[in-house]
Order: structure tokens, then C-alpha cells, then sequence
């Protein structure tokens, strides 16, 4: 697809081209979009997490010994329990009230070695509460009671718009594009999700584009969520903020309609792609993020960034006009300065390509044997390899090779079944 087009955007007052206009104008097709009607109600973070390598303490696998108990951590009183595998941890620390979940001891890392142990979840109104810098000292100190010789992985970010005077037109999954990874290309749709009135939200209706360990666009009706999971008074209070003391004042918050939220959800690894390939124009230097804190200045590129990758258009090769005034009008609300026009925002992507694909077939040949010699299933084996860091590359290699991940996976459970039938299990 040849590069993308915005309409032409004038000011519904004096018909003059203007950069916040809210008129835009499709001459000699399709007509006008007025969108003065449109209230960006916020746009913020909505959820923050922080990862951390380290050593667990001793004392800490002790806080689980009685899943469901109230325990002292860190000064206050927390939930402990179990978590599903599915999270890639085993325990939890939950205060609902200060807005942090703790998951605990990686499924794929043994307790007394050093690995990612600790990945941190804020909620959005301990992340409202709290400045980058308070925030991050926070996560920090929790990390200190959890870990020794810690080390900062990498955080992933929500960020989301709460918008009201919109909702999504029935061609919005038609009109949609992204650039669907598996294949490099634009190709429309990668994945999509869609879930109906009798599903989490209650009566509302959610499109999902992307992958959850990618980057991910949600839209949804925030009201009805809201609602679903008795939050609405305190997401109300958060779409007051910026009232004017003017009660008939028509860009305030209306509560007699829905709002809607447009999110971007940014995977760690995705962040770190940010991190590695990212540069200042000032200093000519990789940005080399890790932390939210330091991340932070540079939300602003990533809304900006995400809302290039999923295209919503009005037509071929033109955006749609709501997608251009919540791309160039929106800015994400934090108390730190913008590094958006000081960084030249490039993912770092490491691929097979960098290096002999045979590093790969020598070290999928020992892991085979080596899955022999633990009696390890195929299927468990495979579900263990995706959660590796080093996943994407073998990925990558294989797909260069014409196997996807299905054929990946017969290809694994031919090699063991061979190695046991040829060689024998190991004892």
C-alpha cells in the first residue's frame, strides 16, 4: 500500500486550513466529516509492567505456604495465592487497594537460580497517584524485598483514550488495516477477536487487532466495562477533570452517553524494540530504556507510532478523519515533558539473519536430546520454547525455511519421536 493520506482539515469557523480543524474535508469524493462533536475526554496509561531479573529471597515462598492468607509485605498487608500457568508465574501478592499485583517465581526458572522472577502490575489509579519518578522508586523497593541481585528487565504499557460523541462504525473491522507479522507485509486483518453483549464486558462489544505478546489495539465501551466491574464512579471522576466550571459547557464529560476507549497495549519485547532502535537527535544516542520512569517521556511517540501500524480508512489510502485527529490531537497525560519531537522512534528487530541459522539447528538438535534424557513431551517442549526470550528467532529462522509454527511443532515431535526410537530414552 502506497503511503497514506489525511483529508483535508479546516476550522469549522473560518474555513481555513487549519492543523486542529475539525472539519475535514474529501473534495470531489466523499464530502465533509464534521467531528466538532468529539470529546477527548483523556488519554493516560492505564497499566504499567515492570519486570525484574534477580534472586528470589529465601523468605519470601514462605508468604505462599497457605494459599488465600492475608500476609505483611513491604510494611502492608497483602492476598497471597496461586496463579494459573497461563501468567508464566506461580504465586501472587495482591493489594487491590494500593494497585499493584506482584507475580512471583517464574514457571520456567528453578527458585534458587538467578532469572525473571518478578513482574509487577500497576493499576490505573495507583499510576494516576503517583508521578513516573514516585512510581518507579515504588516498584523498585518492592522488587528489593523480593529479589536479590536485581536487575531491570523491561516494562510494558496500556495507553488508552477515553473519548465520548464517537462510536465504531460497522466497517471498522473491514477498514482496518495492520501489519500482520507472520508475513512482513500489510495484509489486513492479523487477528481479531469479537466478543458480543453476553461476553466479559456485559452489554458491550470489544475488536481486538494484533497479538496479546505484540501490540495489540482494543476498542471497547469503557462505560459498559466499567460498570460490569463496579469502577464507574472512579472513572467518572477521571473524565470530570478537565470540566470547565461552565455546566453547559458541550466538550465537558456527558454521562447520558457512552464512552468509548481506543487502547494500545505494548508487549515488553515490543518496548525494548523502542528501547534498542530508538534515537535522540540530539545526542545521536539509542534511547536504552528499561524502566517506566525512563520510558516515559516517550509514550507520546508510541500513541503515535501504534496508531501508523493499525490503519483505520475513510477509503483506499486515505484515514479515516477520527483517526487522524486522535493521532495528531492526543497527547498522553503525564507529568514529564515530551520526547516526541526529539526522538526518531525505530524498532530494533533481532533476527535470524544476524547470525549462521545454524546456531539454531545445532541447538534444537541438543534440545531434543536433552528432552530424551528429562522424558519431556512434545507438547510441554513446545509450550516451554515459545516462553524463551530467544523464541522469535527461531521462529523467524523456521519461517524463512517455510515451516509456521504448527509444522514447527510436528517437526520437534518428529525429531524426539526419532531420537527415542533410534536411540532410546537416556536413563
Amino acid at each position: 500500500m502506497d503511503a497514506v493520506k489525511d483529508f483535508f482539515r479546516v476550522d469549522n469557523q473560518t474555513g481555513l486550513e487549519s492543523p486542529h480543524g475539525r472539519l475535514f474535508l474529501d473534495i470531489g469524493k466523499t464530502g465533509f466529516v464534521d467531528l466538532s462533536g468529539v470529546r477527548l475526554l483523556r488519554c493516560g496509561v492505564d497499566t504499567v509492567r515492570q519486570l525484574y531479573k534477580g534472586l528470589l529471597r529465601p523468605e519470601i515462598l514462605g508468604l505462599f505456604d497457605k494459599p488465600g492468607a492475608i500476609v505483611d509485605f513491604a510494611g502492608d498487608r497483602w492476598h497471597s495465592g496461586r496463579v494459573s500457568r497461563d501468567s508464566g508465574y506461580q504465586y501472587k501478592l495482591q493489594n487491590a487497594d494500593l494497585g499493584f499485583v506482584l507475580l512471583v517465581k517464574n514457571f520456567n526458572a528453578k527458585a534458587e537460580n538467578i532469572g525473571p522472577h518478578l513482574k509487577i502490575e500497576v493499576s490505573p489509579h495507583a499510576i494516576d497517584n503517583l508521578s513516573p519518578e514516585r512510581l518507579q522508586a515504588r516498584l523498585d523497593h518492592y522488587a528489593s524485598q523480593v529479589l536479590t541481585n536485581i536487575e531491570v528487565n523491561q516494562c510494558a504499557v496500556h495507553l488508552a483514550l477515553d473519548l465520548q460523541g464517537w462510536t465504531p462504525p460497522a466497517d471498522l473491522v473491514s477498514n482496518m488495516h495492520c501489519r500482520a507479522r507472520s508475513h512482513r507485509d500489510v495484509s489486513g486483518i492479523n487477528e481479531l477477536h469479537w466478543a458480543t453483549k453476553s461476553s466479559v464486558y456485559g452489554r458491550g462489544e470489544t475488536s481486538m487487532f494484533g497479538s496479546a505478546n505484540g501490540l495489540q489495539l482494543c476498542i471497547y465501551n469503557k462505560t459498559e466495562q466499567a460498570k460490569a466491574t463496579d469502577k464507574l464512579d472512579y472513572w467518572e471522576s477521571v473524565w470530570r477533570q478537565r470540566d470547565s466550571f461552565d455546566e453547559t459547557d458541550p466538550d465537558n464529560y456527558n454521562p447520558t452517553q457512552d464512552v468509548w476507549r481506543i487502547e494500545l497495549r505494548y508487549h515488553h519485547s515490543i518496548v525494548q524494540q523502542f528501547a534498542s532502535g530508538s534515537v535522540d537527535l540530539q545526542s545521536g544516542q539509542v534511547i536504552d530504556t528499561r524502566t517506566f520512569a525512563a520510558f516515559a517521556g516517550h509514550l507520546d511517540g508510541l500513541w503515535r507510532y501504534g496508531l501508523n501500524q493499525f490503519k483505520y480508512l475513510a477509503r483506499r489510502g486515505y484515514y479515516a478523519p477520527i483517526w487522524t485527529l486522535i493521532r495528531d490531537d492526543v497527547r498522553v497525560d503525564l507529568p514529564v515533558d515530551s520526547l516526541l519531537d526529539d526522538t526518531d522512534y525505530r524498532r530494533y528487530y533481532k533476527t535470524s539473519r544476524g547470525f549462521s541459522g545454524k546456531n539454531v539447528e545445532l541447538f534444537l538438535g541438543n534440545f531434543v536430546s536433552l528432552l530424551a534424557r528429562e522424558r519431556v513431551g512434545a507438547r510441554k517442549a513446545f509450550y516451554t520454547l515459545k516462553e524463551w526470550d530467544c523464541w522469535p528467532v527461531i521462529r523467524d529462522h523456521y519461517a524463512a525455511k517455510g515451516l509456521d509454527e504448527d509444522n514447527l511443532y510436528k517437526h520437534i515431535k518428529g525429531l524426539l519421536e526419532e531420537r527415542n526410537v533410534r536411540w532410546g530414552r537416556a536413563v
